[in-house]
Formats: structure tokens, sequence, C-alpha cells
């Protein structure tokens, strides 16, 4: 049916490149690029040995606007999945814009200079998207994209108003490792230092850190997991479903972190490690952050030895019909199940299937339209039917616990 350029050969890229290969008869033709061919030619050979489909490989610096153009108006694809870094995600929205190719990503786009992340940068393309008439969808991961489509499933079907959102992420895995991180360390470092914002009442309120004091946790009684603490946290797909969910009041997120996370976690900001300034060193600038990434594991690494479960969703409370319900929409992902079917942990796979099936969405013509939208603004009943089939099935439950006022 379509041609496709996967940019970035991570542990997203890796899960992304071999489920669009599982459906060859949507993805005619899969191109996997990066800087390092060699990350890319390694996935491709694990995905003929599979599936006997063939993947083409080229090297690309993604940053380079006009070498991804020349590339991509020789590729001709029909869309761009981009699992790079969110530093990149600017210049590939410019080739695209350039190629005439529809554009699909999994992470808002941040600064490289400043530890903060916002949809306006992205959203700003919307005219232009729309002249070239081109299709951006925003944020299709797990989370943000996943809690997005559930959010849109409970708009759509389950509430008549949606009062209050609570997204909670729970990794129950233990990997063997003292410290790593599940995805790109310099990103995960920079996300979980920040300040902390959450929405209620029509504004935004600002609270400490998770590493501050004042931080703001409590321990929630997770499906299959059980009792995890839970910190908040500010996340993207927050800022959009303020804008798309009418009437939300409020809106939280919270993600679960060991102490032996925190500790080690404390101790390197303490030394300045994680610190994405430069710095001096040696008679060359560096920046500590990105130091200290090439010193850990490689989260596509982390799989082999990986046990336990990923529990994410969301909670809602909303009226329907007059009465007040509260609902809980939940995936639980086995760490080990996601290796034996694609050689990564649960946290890659939860973020890659995903961009497949958005990608899926946008190739059949399921999502369609001119400009740039985030995937709460589209219809989400036939992604929710994929991600039973795909390998990341949900449940919806009347929700009877406690959270935090």
């Amino acid at each position: 049916m379509s041609t496709i350029v996967i940019i970035g050969a991570g542990g997203v890229g890796n899960v992304v490149t071999k489920k669009c290969a599982q459906h060859p008869d949507i993805f005619t033709e899969i191109w996997l690029v990066s800087r390092s061919e060699a990350k890319c030619r390694a996935i491709a050979g694990e995905i003929d040995t599979l599936y006997g489909v063939k993947v083409r490989t080229a090297a690309i610096d993604a940053d380079d606007v006009a070498a991804l153009t020349n590339l991509l108006r020789q590729i001709r694809p029909k869309l761009v999945i981009n699992v790079a870094l969110p530093y990149q995600d600017l210049h590939i929205m410019e080739a695209c814009l350039a190629a005439g190719v529809d554009y699909l990503d999994t992470a808002n786009y941040e600064p490289p200079d400043v530890a903060h992340f916002e949809y306006s940068h992205q959203w700003a393309y919307q005219q232009r998207f729309i002249e070239r008439g081109l299709m951006a969808v925003l944020g299709c991961g797990f989370d943000p994209g996943v809690t997005n489509i559930f959010c849109a499933y409970a708009q759509k079907h389950l509430f008549d108003r949606i009062e209050t959102i609570d997204i909670l992420d729970a990794n129950a895995g233990d990997h063997g490792h003292p410290f790593a991180t599940n995805f790109n360390p310099e990103i995960n470092i920079r996300e979980v230092t920040q300040t902390v914002r959450h929405w209620r009442d029509g504004k935004w309120l600002e609270t400490p850190a998770i590493l501050e004091d004042g931080a703001i946790h409590f321990s929630f009684d997770y499906p299959v997991a059980g009792p995890k603490e839970s910190y908040l946290l500010y996340h993207e797909e927050m800022e959009s479903l303020v804008k798309h969910i009418p009437g939300l009041k409020r809106i939280r997120f919270w993600m679960t972190f060991s102490e032996n996370y925190l500790t080690h976690l404390r101790v390197l900001q303490n030394v300045g490690m994680t610190r994405i300034d430069p710095v001096e060193f040696g008679g060359q600038q560096i920046i500590p952050l990105q130091f200290l990434k090439a010193l850990l594991p490689d989260p596509g690494s982390l799989g082999e030895n990986y046990s336990g479960k990923t529990v994410i969703g969301c909670v809602f409370d909303g009226l329907k019909d007059g009465k007040r319900q509260r609902k809980y929409i939940y995936n639980v992902c086995d760490h080990a199940e996601a290796f034996r079917e694609v050689r990564a942990q649960a946290v890659s796979y939860t973020t890659g299937v995903p961009a497949m099936i958005g990608a899926m969405m946008m190739l059949q013509g399921v999502w369609r339209g001119a400009g740039v939208y985030n995937v709460e603004q589209l219809d989400p009943d036939r992604f929710m039917d994929e991600l039973n089939r795909c390998g990341l099935p949900w449940q919806v439950v009347n929700f009877t616990g406690t959270l935090p006022d």
C-alpha cells in the first residue's frame, strides 16, 4: 500500500520497524534511517530472519534539513515516522513540508539548551501543513499517545462531560542494573528533574520537582503490579488535553519511581552530572548530562533480562446521563513477553506499537486531514481495536480507589 521512512534506530525505532514489518500488506516498503546505518542494518537483519521482509537502510543526520529533504524526495514515501530525538522534531517537520510527506512522532519538541517542552513550537506549523495539504500527527506513543486515545474514547463513549483526569504510569519491572533509564537517558532525566505543573480550575499550578522537598506523591494500587509510590510529574499530553477536552477541571500525571532510582538521581544531580550547560573538561566543552548518557546502559539493551510489567492508564471522573461516574482505562504490558516478540523491553514496546498503529490509521485513511493534530482530536475507535490486536490490550473498569485531592 505505502512506502514509509522511519527515522531513529534506538529501542523504539527497533519496535516500530518490526511491528510495521508484521503488516507487509500496509507497509509495503520500509526504510529505516539514522546517523548510524550499522544500527539500522542490524535491525533490518533481524527482521529479514524473523519475517522474511526486506527493510532498506540509509545513514542520515536528521538535523540536516537539506540532506533529509533530498533523501525523502528520492524515496518518495507516504509517511515519515519520527522516533529520533525530540530536539530534531522541527527539522524533520521542515523536511516533510519541503518534500511533501505526512509526518508522525511520539514526543513533542524540546529545545536542546532548555529542559522544557511544550507543543507551541509544533502547533505553529498548523497553517503550513494545511497549505501543503499534509497531515502531521503529534505524540503517538503511549504517554503521550495511547493515554490521549483513552481520553478521546472516554469522551466519545463513557461520559457526557469529563471533569478530572489522572494519568498513572507504573513501571513495575526489574532490569538488573544499579541505575538505568528506560528510554534515552538525556531526555528522561531532563523530563523528571523539571518543575512540576498540573491543571486545575483554568490555570496551571506549579509544585516542586520529584527530588525537591515538597514533591507530591502517594501510593496507588496498580492492577497486577500492586501498590507503588507515584509522583506528580509534568507531562506533555496534559497541555493538549486541556485544549481538546471541553469542561476539564483538573488533569494530573503520576509516575512511579523506586527509592533506588531517586537516590541515584539525587546524587547525580548534587554532583552536577544532570547539568545541560557546557563545562570545560580536558580543554573541551562538554555537557555533563550527555557524558552521563554515554556511561549509562543503552535502553535498547535492557530487554533481555527485564522482568515485570508496565501498567499505564487514565482514571476519569465525570457525568453520564446526569449521574457521576468514575472509570479507569489501562493497559498491562509484560517486559519478557515484549522481548520474546521483538527483542525490546516494555517501555520501548508501549511506545513503538502505538506509533505503528497511528501510521496504519494515516495510511489507510482512517485518520485524514490537513494540518497538525494531537491524537485526541482523531477518532479513537479503530485505534482502540488495533491496540487489542497488536499487543497492547486494554481494559475499562469502574474505579473505586482513592486519589489525592
